[in-house]
C-alpha cells in the first residue's frame, strides 16, 4: 500500500478538496478515485468498463487529459480535474453535449449503398489501411479538452469528429488516449481537401 496526497477540483466550493488516501501497488488514477470514494462519498465521477474501451472515465491529471481506467499513479501527489472546454456538471463530471454535437454534425455514421448490398473491406483493400487508423477511437473527449481550439471555438468540430470524418472519406464504401493521432488524421483530410493526396 502507499499513501498519496490527492486534491481534486469540487463543484462545491466547500466541499473537501485535499485527501490522503491508500491504495494498492500498482494503482491506477480509477483506484485512486475509488478509495476517495470509499472516504467522502459524495465525489462524483464517472466510469464504467475499466478496460479503456468506453471512454468514461476521462478526466484531466496535473493538468492532462487522460483515461483515469488507463493512466497509473505515479509517487507523490495527483491533481484531478474535469475535462476543460465542457461544462462541469459536478466534480469530475462533464457535459459532453458540445463534444457529441460536434461529432454528429459531421455524420458519423456509414451509410450503406441504396441496393444494401454493403462490401466488406477485405484485408489488402487499398483503403482499409487509412480506415483501420481512426476507428479504434472511443470518443472520450480526451483530444477535444487538450485541443485549445474546441473547447473556445464551437464551429470548430475538434479532433474526434475530424479523425471520423477522415475514416469515413477514406472508406471507399461511403463518399478517431487508445494510440490514435487525431492531428494525423487532421492533416490527411486537409490535404486531401486541397486535392495534395492522402
Amino acid at each position: 500500500m502507499t499513501t498519496l496526497a490527492v486534491e481534486i477540483a469540487r463543484s462545491d466550493g466547500a466541499a473537501r478538496r485535499r485527501f490522503d488516501v491508500e491504495v494498492g501497488e500498482p494503482a491506477m488514477v480509477l483506484d485512486v478515485l475509488l478509495a476517495l470514494q470509499r472516504t467522502d462519498a459524495s465525489i462524483a465521477f464517472r466510469y464504467s468498463c475499466r478496460v479503456a474501451m468506453c471512454g468514461t472515465c476521462a478526466i484531466r491529471v496535473d493538468g492532462r487529459p487522460v483515461l483515469a481506467c488507463r493512466t497509473p499513479v505515479t509517487d507523490g501527489g495527483l491533481l484531478l480535474e474535469p475535462l476543460a472546454g465542457l461544462p462541469v456538471v459536478r466534480d469530475l463530471i462533464v457535459d459532453m453535449t458540445p463534444f457529441w454535437t460536434a461529432w454528429r454534425s459531421v455524420e458519423p455514421w456509414f451509410t450503406p449503398p441504396a441496393d444494401g448490398e454493403a462490401r466488406v473491406l477485405a484485408a489488402g483493400d487499398p483503403s482499409r489501411e487509412a480506415v483501420e487508423a481512426g476507428l479504434d477511437c472511443i470518443s472520450c473527449g480526451a483530444c477535444w479538452t487538450a485541443c485549445d481550439l474546441a473547447g473556445t471555438d464551437h464551429a470548430f468540430v475538434g479532433p474526434a469528429a475530424l479523425n471520423r470524418a477522415m475514416t469515413l472519406v477514406a472508406d471507399t464504401r461511403d463518399a478517431c488516449p487508445k494510440g490514435i493521432d487525431p492531428a494525423a488524421s487532421i492533416r490527411r483530410l486537409r490535404r486531401r481537401s486541397i486535392g495534395a493526396g492522402r
